[in-house]
């Protein structure tokens, strides 16, 4: 395609009209949704994948800080984790603000979490990008802003009353979330008020410590009087204090510890003070500069407003003509773009494991969940902020050894099937994001995850490497004596495996290691090893009337049997998490593993016997019961349809769950959203545009729009795809022709080069499926295909 490139300057004013175009997207972004139900999302205040996120902690579901589940507030954290299932993260050193103490005594004053958990007043809640508020039972209104390593609050208190007068209270505590501090220490000074302190704690998903600093200071009132307090006493003597764990009167729970400042009477006796609390895994000095730096006046109109303008800037290269489409619709859009925005974390300048002017991002939470949806589709609309993930990957494995397949809180995290990062690189490889990127460097990391078992194969790398090299699968009862890790998933992570070296495969044939191509596209094939032709399957006793399913194998080349719905919804799903005595699928069904061969759906759809076969197979497991689209790789089989002929039923079948399972309530996701794998989702979706991730492939559907328009940050060139007979109602979903830049297009996917160079698919729709993008020659490609 004819390119032509120009001057900066102009370039950047090109785009800055294109933002203009579409700034007021904000009052569409409702960060409450997927606050309950599981759901885990982080609700406060944030940047784009900043580090500070400042937000109300429950005493209830408390993954992500707050959730809408009517439970007690127990403290105003600054940093956490968003979407993430099982222990809570982060939420370290929360303050707490009374309005003052009952009969003015300091001990009637409350200081422990559980014993100073507060209700809130329902309704009183409001949540939007950069900015959380909430009103507690005591009449405190705490409001919270954020820079990237800096959270900012401003309590406003009651008018004092002669049994409560007004001395407003605010302590910090050494507590986070999981309640795992292992250490700490405190100190405030009794002049300027300023409590600095740190502590070591455990992550959430993984192993090892991490250390974090904080620094608080104030603003709005003279202090009173200030100390710390342990357990549920408080003193003003003396001024610091440090706890380590003993083992013994420290179980089951650490001894609650923290520090407190005592004000005046803001001025009219109906004022706000402001706490603001700087953060750094370096030191508390580089904590209290950061906040210095970040917001040197309080100014929390200020802050709040720059916050809403990052958040402006970042999502405006996406615009959406909505036409008649309603305000739901758009609100479940912006609103799942605003969460796959969250995370990963960029701690750059804050990792103190390494010295190195490489980006350090956090938060990775985990790859195993992210390859799918959520780096695609930053790839698309932010492709500085992917290449600047990338880098920090390789700066991982340049230090650590190995790619990590899931990191949080600078530790690393537990592997939950293959050493996804491959897909990832291998993602960006193929869609030419070059910039700065190692690629030379990233070819060594993922060859080192195909060929160098690590000791410990449970937080890096793949485990059973010799069983996969010599066998072409991993056994069931594999013998492994040169690494540790939880010997199960044999089915998922052979599948997962033969895609992490497909997706080698096509990085080595980019760069001239054909030999390695060879070797690794071999492997990727090894899929087949486990597929057993004659395996039935059933339902309460009825035949599904399918055959064909990936089952287990032993080390002697002999069947071992797992039911084929078992870990599905319909079957124990539950059984198949990560845990030393799981199964051979992970969070998912040998239904659902079955279909993942995203390398050679043509091969795959061969296997199963045709295309019409696999279109009613595929139906099945959607329609059965048998697919949670709340778990990342029930994503793919949506969209599946595509290398069958049928794209038009891949998008009958989107519109099935949106917005059935995901809409605009606080339950509004299906499962929690995996630091927004599912906000992820919802935008391809709703973009019609779906990757097969690792492959320069977008399967394409009709937007939920008349038109999207996404202009790319580094050419500055923007891609718009239009629908023709749109109809709000949803009735015209099929394509039923389509144009590239007036140039009729027949194949029903589009690559990368579209969105770099820019230009307009027009799609024609109607309300039934047509013939288009269902050629054999129109279908995306499949390795035996070429």
């Amino acid at each position: 395609m004819f390119r032509f490139w120009l001057p900066s300057g102009l370039l950047a004013s090109c785009i800055d009209f294109a933002l203009a175009q579409n700034s007021n997207i904000l009052p569409y972004i409702d960060p409450l949704i997927g606050t309950g139900f599981g759901g885990h999302v982080f609700a406060g205040a944030t940047l784009p994948f900043g580090m500070a996120k400042a937000v109300a902690d429950v005493n209830g579901e408390n993954q992500g800080g707050y959730a809408s589940d009517y439970s007690n507030i127990t403290g105003f954290s600054h940093m956490h984790d968003s979407g993430t299932g099982g222990s809570p993260s982060l939420g370290n050193f929360p303050l707490f603000a009374h309005p003052g103490c009952p009969n003015d005594e300091l001990d009637k004053c409350q200081f422990t979490s559980t014993d100073r958990a507060t209700p809130q007043i329902n309704g009183s809640v409001l949540a939007q990008p950069g900015y959380f508020t909430i009103t507690l039972k005591n009449s405190v209104r705490a409001e919270m802003t954020v820079t990237n390593h800096t959270a900012l609050y401003r309590f406003s208190f009651p008018k004092g009353t002669p049994e409560m007068p007004l001395s407003p209270l605010i302590l910090a505590d050494l507590i986070d979330l999981p309640k795992s501090r292992s250490n700490g220490s405190i100190s405030v000074d009794p002049k300027n008020g300023r409590i600095v302190g740190n502590g070591t704690f455990s992550p959430s998903f993984g192993i090892g410590t991490y250390d974090l600093h904080f620094c608080t200071d104030f603003s709005g009132a003279s202090i009173r009087d200030t100390g710390v307090f342990m357990n549920n006493r408080a003193g003003s003597q003396p001024k610091n204090l440090t706890v380590v764990t003993d083992g013994v009167n420290n179980s089951p729970e650490i001894l609650p510890a923290g520090a407190w400042v005592r004000f005046n009477a803001p001025q009219n006796n109906a004022s706000s003070i402001s706490a603001r609390v700087g953060l750094s895994f370096i030191s508390t000095a580089q904590a209290c500069e950061n906040a210095e730096k970040e917001i040197p006046d309080f100014d929390f109109e200020a802050t709040r407003n720059a916050a809403q303008q990052a958040w402006t800037d970042k999502m405006s290269v996406i615009a959406v003509t909505p036409g008649t489409v309603s305000a739901e619709f758009q609100t479940i859009f912006w609103s799942g773009l605003y969460r796959a925005s969250i995370s990963p974390q960029d701690y750059t300048g804050e990792n103190p494991l390494w010295n190195s002017t490489e980006p350090y991002y956090d938060s990775f939470y985990c790859i195993w969940d992210s390859y799918r949806s959520i780096h695609p589709l930053i790839t698309l609309f932010d492709p500085e902020s992917q290449a600047l993930m990338n880098r920090s990957l390789l700066d991982i494995y340049r230090h650590e050894g190995k790619l990590p397949d899931c990191r949080m809180s600078l530790c690393k995290g537990f592997t939950q099937g293959g050493s996804n990062a491959d897909v990832v690189l291998a993602d960006s490889y193929v869609r030419n994001l070059t910039q700065g990127i190692d690629w030379a460097l990233a070819y060594e990391a993922v060859v080192s995850d195909a060929e160098d078992e690590p000791l410990n194969w449970a937080v890096e790398g793949r485990g059973g490497l010799t069983s996969w090299k010599s066998l072409g699968y991993i056994p069931a009862d594999d013998f492994d004596p040169y690494g540790v890790g939880p010997f199960t998933r044999s089915i998922s992570r052979t599948v997962e495996y033969a895609y992490n070296d497909y997706c080698i495969a096509e990085m080595a044939r980019g760069l001239g290691h054909t030999s390695d191509y060879e070797k690794y596209v071999a492997r990727s094939e090894n899929w087949k090893n486990l597929y057993r032709e004659d395996q039935n399957s059933t339902i309460n006793g009825t035949e599904t009337g399918f055959t064909g399913f990936l089952q287990p194998k032993f080390l002697n080349g002999t069947w071992g049997y797992q039911d084929p719905i078992f870990c599905s919804p319909l079957l124990n799903f539950t059984s198949c998490y990560l845990n030393p005595d799981g199964l051979e699928t992970y969070e998912g069904s040998s239904w659902l593993y079955t279909t993942y061969v995203p390398q050679d759906m043509a091969s795959l759809i061969t296997t199963l016997d045709g295309a019409d076969a696999f279109v009613a197979r595929l139906d099945y497991l959607h329609e059965s019961g048998l697919l949670y689209i709340g778990d990342e790789q029930g994503f793919l089989p949506v969209y599946q349809y595509h290398y069958a002929g049928h794209p038009g039923k891949s998008a009958a079948r989107a519109h099935s769950y949106i917005p059935s399972q995901f809409n605009t309530t606080v339950n509004g996701i299906p499962g929690n959203d995996d630091s927004g794998a599912m906000g992820s989702f919802i935008v391809l979706a709703m973009m019609g545009l779906f990757p097969n991730p690792g492959q320069n492939v977008y399967l394409i559907t009709p937007p939920f729009f008349p038109e999207i328009s996404i202009t790319n940050k580094v050419s500055g060139n923007k891609a718009t795809i239009r629908n023709v007979n749109f109809d709000a109602e949803y009735k015209n979903i099929y394509i039923q022709h389509a144009t590239l830049n007036g140039v009729p297009y027949t194949k029903n996917w589009i690559g990368h080069e579209f969105f770099v160079d820019g230009g307009v698919l027009e799609l024609t729709l109607g309300p039934a499926e047509s013939a288009w993008g269902t050629r054999y020659e129109d279908l995306p490609p499949s390795l035996s295909t070429g």
